[in-house]
């Protein structure tokens, strides 16, 4: 039987993915917004059984269509997010602060559940325009909305993802690779499972007014973290210590390309620590913890960007 209605913005990322299959599987309707149903509406078609999933097709600055599409669920999850701007709509601001800000004004008069992916590691970065467009999202919303609930993850990553599976790409062609600020910056990275296992607990549990820290179970550096993929894909890289005025120097050209592979504001926040918090709540402050470590989780999909694939160690014996 099922039992409530959750609206996901966001649905067709790797989180959105995760938690479609994860409230579905217990018994929730799931409404799923896409901007394109052409393009995404077949994987998401894929992530629940029949009866169990809605996708949508919405522009998320149309107010009239946030409102009727709130006013008909129990709990508004909002998991949309960039990396990089692109022109004068997809911009930090429009993505990480007014748009997070009015799902807070109508779940707010709708009296609806709400639950906002922020993300961790960004108080001290004032000279990210991503981490303050983030942070005045999370200022706006608690104004608004105090019984809402927002979630910080510390970096997401999974087969799915845009940042061990890039790094992975570049690392088995590149002898050569930068790193920043001596690879000195700490992580507690999350796999997307633990981070959607969340969601589902904060949701089901009723778990609201907070800011919840999301972290996996290890503290690994920047460094650190190429290390281990280096291994999963069995390269041996040499890794180049980038001098900051350098560094932003290509980032600037970077930058240019429609994917760019990195910004001048992810060079400037990727200076600060992204780990939990002095007095911060975490995942497992509320019993949730999670339970899978870096290397081991992406060993199993590393495969793919080694020579000769899945089976190439049985194929050299």
């Amino acid at each position: 039987m099922i039992t409530k209605k959750i609206l996901i913005f966001g649905a067709s990322g790797q989180v959105g993915r995760y938690c479609i299959r994860r409230f579905a599987k217990n018994n929730y309707k799931v409404v799923a917004v896409t901007r394109n149903t052409h393009q995404k509406g077949y994987i998401l078609k894929t992530q629940a059984p029949i009866g169990y999933l809605d996708i949508v097709e919405a522009n998320i600055f149309d107010q009239n269509k946030l409102d009727k599409l709130i006013s008909s669920v129990d709990v508004c999850l909002n998991l949309v997010g960039i990396l990089y701007e692109k022109g004068k709509v997809s911009t930090f601001d429009n993505i990480h602060t007014n748009f997070p800000k009015k799902l807070a004004e109508i779940c707010n008069s709708r009296k609806v559940k709400f639950v906002h992916v922020s993300a961790l590691g960004l108080e001290n970065a004032k000279n990210s325009k991503y981490a303050i467009s983030k942070i005045n999202g999370e200022k706006s919303i608690k104004d608004i909305m105090p019984e809402s609930t927002i979630i910080k993850p510390s970096l997401v990553y999974s087969v799915d993802d845009n940042l061990t599976t890039r790094f992975m790409s570049l690392l088995s062609v590149l002898p050569i690779f930068p790193i920043y600020y001596q690879g000195k910056t700490k992580f507690t990275p999350i796999h997307v499972s633990d981070l959607a296992e969340l969601i589902f607990h904060v949701i089901s549990k009723e778990i609201y007014s907070k800011s919840i820290e999301a972290i996996g179970p290890e503290i690994l550096t920047f460094k650190e973290i190429l290390q281990i993929l280096m291994k999963c894909i069995k390269k041996k890289n040499f890794l180049l210590h980038m001098p900051l005025p350098l560094a932003k120097l290509s980032a600037f050209f970077l930058q240019v390309l429609p994917q760019p592979l990195i910004t001048i504001d992810q060079i400037n926040l990727l200076k600060y620590d992204n780990v939990k918090t002095e007095q911060g709540i975490t995942n497992y402050d509320i019993g949730c913890p999670s339970i899978n470590k870096f290397e081991e989780s992406v060993m199993k999909y590393a495969f793919n960007w080694t020579e000769g694939g899945q089976f190439s160690d049985f194929l050299k014996k």
